[in-house]
């Protein structure tokens, strides 16, 4: 990675590493066949979120094999999007491509990429045209994006991965964010960089299986929601009005029924109306009290991450 010609641009790959043991030798070998021939400037940086099945054993042997490869560990489980953060920030090149470490993102997309990013964009967003999921999860993911959509008021394309390729700019305007509770791509779309797209075919997974179980990705979507808008509150608040003038007509209702007909029998409506008015409370205490753990968590302005480990090489370009 040393000397060279300075015409091509230095290009840095960050992949969050969780899972995906089986496949990291694979990978390497594939993005350093794919860089080589863009630039002999170009770095991998594996950021282990500590990954259960122990990939960090295998990080120095891959940086003894491709000495392009720097690894970071995680001091624990901090989520992909925050090791993300963490690659950008061990980051040094003119661009940086982000991608997954499954193979479901294929390194050979990477030359599109940086053509398109030269064309004069500032980022380059990939874009799933077909994708390798189970159908269950492809129809919760449309789903939540058409939610995400009407709560931050703009459509949300859920075609889009975390694969990607950013200029030096858009990473430094990254890391300026400084959220615990953060989504890649939500970031970048406030960010409002001119974004341009390359359409892929998403791969069969190489081994394994995905990280993201149900709860974790139900995790993921309510953090996802919480950190794009507040409207949750506005919809609470929303709601909090129709129950309030859904009891006064209710209460006007029974009162004339009571003076000009008979008055109902029993307390069933009574009882309905009483649980389902404790549910909506129920349920507008608890967002209002994410949002105010969020604010809670913030507030203690820890560090976003905790490097424990690093392998490197240290050679400079």
């Amino acid at each position: 990675m040393s000397g060279g010609a300075t015409s091509a641009p230095s290009i840095s790959v960050v992949v969050p590493v969780y899972g995906c043991i089986a496949c990291l030798g694979t990978l390497c070998e594939q993005l350093e066949a794919q860089l080589s021939q863009l630039t002999d400037r170009f770095e991998i940086i594996l950021v282990d979120d500590r990954s259960p099945d122990n990939s960090w054993s295998r990080f120095p042997a891959l940086q003894q094999d491709h000495p392009s490869v720097k690894g970071i560990r995680l001091s624990r489980n901090y989520g992909q999007h925050i090791a993300i953060t963490a690659g950008l920030s061990a980051a040094r090149g003119d661009c940086v491509v982000v991608m997954d470490c499954d193979l479901q993102d294929p390194p050979g997309l990477i030359p599109q990429l940086l053509t398109r990013l030269q064309e004069g964009y500032d980022l380059v967003l990939a874009k799933r045209v077909v994708r390798n999921h189970s159908g269950f999860r492809v129809a919760a993911a449309r789903l939540y994006f058409r939610l995400l959509g009407k709560v931050s008021g703009n459509p949300v394309d859920g075609s889009f991965g975390t694969f990607s390729i950013l200029s030096r700019k858009v990473v430094d305007a990254f890391l300026r964010f400084e959220e615990k509770e953060r989504h890649y791509l939500f970031i970048l779309r406030w960010l409002g960089f001119e974004a341009g797209i390359v359409e892929y075919e998403h791969q069969p997974r190489a081994f394994g299986e995905s990280s993201y179980t149900f709860a974790r990705l139900v995790r993921h979507a309510i953090d996802g929601i919480l950190f794009q808008a507040t409207a949750l509150l506005r919809w609470i608040v929303s709601l909090g009005f129709v129950f309030a003038l859904s009891g006064m007509a209710a209460a006007a209702y029974f009162a004339w029924r009571a003076f000009f007909r008979t008055a109902l029998p029993g307390w069933t409506s009574l009882v309905v109306l009483v649980l389902v008015c404790t549910g909506v409370i129920l349920v507008s205490l608890g967002v209002i009290g994410l949002y105010v753990g969020k604010i809670f968590d913030q507030a203690k302005q820890r560090p976003l991450y905790v490097v424990d480990k690093v392998v490197d090489a240290k050679r400079g370009w």
